[in-house]
């Protein structure tokens, strides 16, 4: 059963352990790790939780007001290319890296025969969203570009980086980054105007060949990686994405010295200060080919949809930031007489970002599940269609709700909220960034039409929320069931009509798909998991926040629900809120 937590005695959302304090968290990593990865994960995520939650959360705020400084040329007008961090920032990056958050997932941790699936590093990526969003860019890329040569690199030319992008040493490790965006194209990939020359050499005759890069890179986070991905134009290669290849470009090459690239400077952001954000400028920058020539978009949506993904999962753990704050603000802060929290209207609010949060949070591990699955097994075209479907839809909503949830955190806090002194300040302008990184909303709106018109995910996205539903029997569960599985056949009738559809008017409706998916798929999951929670521990509180998911997403209120006299947040609140246990015979 679920233990009711109190925040009465915390003076903020800081100095805790971030796993402990997000039971439906936990909930979540159970239900996506294989069980014998959970099992030794736990204990592991619950010292994470503990150390993010304190020594890294506190560091982030030092790093937010003293950020990378960039010193392109030293005193003599030598470029140098060196990004100064500090202290609080290396120290962060050594604890964390250190505890394996990108290495479990490439080589086996002590105790183990077996890597972990990536499910784990993205699971340690949403804790480490609670203290620092910007923090998580560079993990992210690091596991991404790993991942990438893992996948694509198949002579094993790459194998060095490859054993640096994974180091468990933060003394040996390299980070990564990728270079994609440029000013002419942003997201139109394919108007990309880097070009690379073959030097006709290699490093060695059996790693990768040698090319010189030219161009402007203009959107450049982690500017300083060691293991930097970037897409460039093969000299007499075709235009658009079909005639884009893949290099490697290091900060320094094998001599040790500088690169011939220029750091032209670090962009001036609203937010994420603590990842360095620049301007490029390859100068005969040397690339290694990564794989086939020419394949390089192909590799590189390896990398994006990894970062889709840990861009949802970010968004989640903002979210959580979020609602622990306002939960502390509630329990603490007194006004005419008594907590805020008891006041029907701060209830409502509070147990409406508390359901968002888990919405949220299944939406994005379920995602996550299934990149992890095809991951562990390329042969599995289902699961690969799956996580096709769900990526775009997932980093879309959840940056959206980000955005949301953090305005209105600040909101709980009153004017604090709104001052540089307090964390709501910090996760507002972090959250910003979420729905421009790896995809604006219409972009993703759009991949998601693309999947089912060019993979036929719906073919096995149906079945699979038909299947979560199927799972539903409790009594008090089975209406809010057949709400789902009637809005499941509305959809199969969108997408019908949207495959017959021309062009334009799929595309004016991507957006409205998009939303309709998320809504569906999520109901599914929040009412499955509510089912096998009674089922396993006889706690109900999981089917109260499905009930509120549907009801306000799924069904149709009528004079906007006021006439129903339907008020969970007021019957249900310590449940939900505080995760205190529901007895099933309540609902």
């Amino acid at each position: 059963m679920t233990n009711k937590k109190s925040y009465e005695s915390l003076d903020s959302g800081q100095g805790i352990n971030y796993w402990h304090h997000a039971p439906p968290l936990q909930n979540e990593a159970r239900r996506v790790y294989p069980d014998d990865e959970f099992q030794w994960a736990e204990p592991h995520l619950e010292t994470f939780g503990e150390l993010v939650g304190t020594v890294v959360a506190e560091n982030s705020d030092i790093v937010d007001e003293h950020g990378p400084e960039l010193h392109t040329y030293d005193e003599y007008g030598e470029v140098q290319n060196e990004v100064e961090y500090h202290p609080a920032q290396l120290e962060n990056e050594r604890l964390v890296y250190e505890s394996g958050i990108v290495a479990d997932a490439f080589s086996p941790p002590v105790g183990r025969d077996e890597p972990l699936g990536l499910i784990h590093t993205l699971t340690m990526q949403l804790v480490l969203s609670y203290a620092d969003t910007g923090l998580v860019c560079p993990v992210s890329m690091t596991a991404g570009a790993a991942l990438v040569l893992r996948n694509h690199d198949t002579e094993g030319s790459l194998d060095e980086s490859l054993s640096a992008l994974t180091s468990r040493s933060y003394d040996t490790l390299v980070e990564g980054a990728m270079f994609l965006t440029e000013e002419q194209g942003g997201s139109d990939v394919g108007a990309t105007e880097t070009v690379a020359e073959p030097t006709g050499r290699t490093e060695s005759p059996n790693e990768a060949q040698v090319y010189k890069l030219w161009g402007q890179k203009w959107f450049c986070s982690n500017i300083d990686a060691d293991g930097t991905l970037a897409l460039a134009r093969r000299t007499d290669a075709p235009e658009g994405t079909s005639g884009l290849s893949l290099f490697l470009v290091p900060h320094e090459t094998r001599d040790g010295s500088i690169n011939d690239q220029l750091y032209q400077r670090l962009k001036d952001k609203l937010g994420t200060i603590s990842v360095p954000t620049g301007e490029v400028e390859f100068e005969g920058a040397e690339g290694h080919l990564v794989g086939e020539p020419e394949r390089g978009f192909k590799y590189m949506a390896t990398m994006l949809n990894w970062e889709r993904i840990t861009n949802a999962v970010g968004a989640v753990g903002i979210i959580g930031r979020c609602l622990v704050e306002s939960k502390v603000k509630a329990a603490t802060r007194e006004a005419f007489g008594s907590a805020i929290q008891e006041f029907p209207l701060m209830k409502r609010d509070l147990f409406e970002m508390a359901v968002d949060f888990e919405a949220a949070l299944a939406f994005s591990m379920e995602a996550g599940k299934w990149l992890d699955r095809y991951e562990r097994d390329h042969d599995n075209r289902d699961a690969y269609r799956l996580m096709r479907a769900l990526t775009p839809v997932a980093k879309y909503r959840t940056a959206r709700m980000a955005v949301e949830t953090a305005s209105y955190a600040m909101e709980i806090q009153g004017g604090n909220g709104y001052v540089k002194d307090f964390v709501t300040h910090r996760l507002y302008r972090d959250a910003q960034i979420l729905p421009i990184w790896e995809g604006t909303s219409n972009i993703l709106s759009l991949d998601l039409l693309r999947t089912f018109e060019k993979e036929a995910a719906h073919e096995v996205l149906i079945p699979h929320v038909e299947e979560l539903l199927s799972s539903v029997s409790h009594p008090e569960l089975e209406e809010l069931a057949e709400s789902v599985a009637d809005e499941i056949r509305s959809l199969q009738k969108a997408l019908a009509t949207l495959a017959t559809a021309d062009d334009d008017y799929a595309q004016h409706e991507a957006k409205a798909l998009a939303d309709f998916v998320f809504d569906v798929v999520t109901a599914s999951l929040l009412l499955s998991n509510a089912q096998r929670e009674v089922d396993e521990t006889a706690d109900a509180r999981k089917a109260v926040v499905a009930q509120h998911f549907v009801e306000t997403t799924l069904r149709e209120a009528t004079s906007r629900g006021l006439l129903n006299g339907n008020a969970l947040a007021l019957e249900y609140f310590d449940e939900v809120v505080h995760y205190e246990a529901l007895d099933p015979t309540r609902l």
